[in-house]
């Protein structure tokens, strides 16, 4: 019964197993070799092509490609060097089955990467600053809307290569309502930033590099991310605000369509000022200041207290920072002015009593 188990057989057996295995090696390393020589030739003519071109676009997209397309040509040279040897299939099918989703994902979001990189490079040249933002806002977002895509997909074509996922998926498209359901319970929080995404790089009630009010926070909208935006105040700090924040709540943007702004100072001064040379000497002052663009220029008294009066000097500039820049100057210039030349403009607190305070006159008997 035991006659098959001789030394003989088994020493067959081996070098059976043994010529099996130095054949497929040789044919895969062969399909690897002749893959690579036919990847040098073809990104060879390719790069011939492309140094035609006066478009930097294709050089990005050649060099972003240029790895994931070196493995998709070996991995064809294996899968058909598999279809001749068939210990080579049996040990390759199994891995191919996560290989090409997974390089066919790579090359997408190489090539998403690659095409986002050429519209950034040719958008630096742009003359508007709002435009610029525009453009860069709706690349930055929509670029990665493409790239979550390319993940879940070819996360799901990788799972699905599994037999009992592949299973399960079967049975959830049996009860497609239900899946439905709770697919969209679970993934609410993920589909509900994409899609105020999605809206924000559409309607654009922001770019990036807006200057934004948010939560009595003022700051540049520095990245916006599928689930949050983040905002870079003056002093540095950074803000993380939800991306549906600025759909569900108002906020306010400061450089919408341009960063003309106007922007006033606040005086409080004594009741008893004289405001006409206040108004003469802030006027000349702003006229001839360097960041004033001549839009506009007004004083006014909006509030008047027993105690003090309110004057709001209006100004303009042709940017956000050069208007605080001229409005710091502008309070300081006009305190300076006052103190030498309108001294009485100043706000004091004093004390009148009517024929003079008694105690006053005790004291000053002798």
């Amino acid at each position: 019964m035991f006659d098959d188990l001789n030394p003989i057989n088994w020493e067959l057996d081996w070098d059976v197993l043994i010529y099996d295995l130095t054949v497929s090696a040789l044919v895969l390393l062969a399909s690897v070799i002749l893959s690579y020589i036919a990847y040098r030739v073809v990104f060879g003519l390719v790069n011939r092509l492309t140094q035609m071109s006066e478009n930097d676009v294709d050089d990005l997209l050649i060099n972003r490609v240029r790895s994931p397309i070196k493995w998709s040509f070996i991995a064809i040279g294996v899968t058909i060097a598999a279809q001749v040897d068939g210990s080579l299939g049996l040990v390759w099918e199994p891995l191919a089955q996560f290989l090409r989703p997974a390089l066919l994902g790579w090359i997408a979001f190489n090539i998403v990467r690659a095409f986002t990189a050429g519209l950034e490079a040719k958008m630096e040249v742009h003359e508007d600053p709002v435009a610029m933002r525009s453009r860069k806002t709706r690349i930055a977002v929509l670029s990665r809307i493409a790239t979550f895509a390319i993940i879940v997909i070819t996360i799901g074509l990788m799972l699905f290569a599994i037999p009992s996922v592949r299973s399960i998926g079967t049975t959830m498209l049996a009860s497609a309502g239900l899946a439905a359901l709770a697919i969209g319970a679970a993934a609410q929080p993920a589909l509900k930033s994409l899609i105020s995404g999605l809206q924000i790089a559409l309607t654009e009630p922001m770019r990036i590099g807006d200057l934004v009010k948010v939560d009595g926070e003022v700051g540049r909208v520095e990245q916006m991310k599928m689930s949050f935006v983040t905002v870079r105040t003056w002093d540095q700090r950074v803000l993380i605000v939800p991306t549906s924040r600025f759909l569900d709540d108002s906020f306010e943007n400061w450089s919408r369509s341009n960063e003309e702004l106007t922007g006033p100072v606040f005086l409080h001064l004594d009741p008893a000022t004289e405001v006409a040379p206040i108004r003469e000497e802030f006027e000349r002052y702003v006229e001839a200041h360097e960041l004033y663009d001549g839009r506009n220029l007004k004083m006014l008294m909006t509030e008047a207290y027993p105690e003090s009066i309110e004057m709001r000097l209006s100004m303009s500039a042709k940017t956000i920072g050069d208007l605080f820049a001229l409005r710091c100057d502008t309070r300081e210039h006009m305190f300076d002015w006052m103190r030498q030349n309108m001294p009485e403009a100043l706000i004091r607190h004093r004390l009148e009593a009517p024929g003079g305070h008694p105690k006053a006159g005790e004291a000053a008997a002798p």
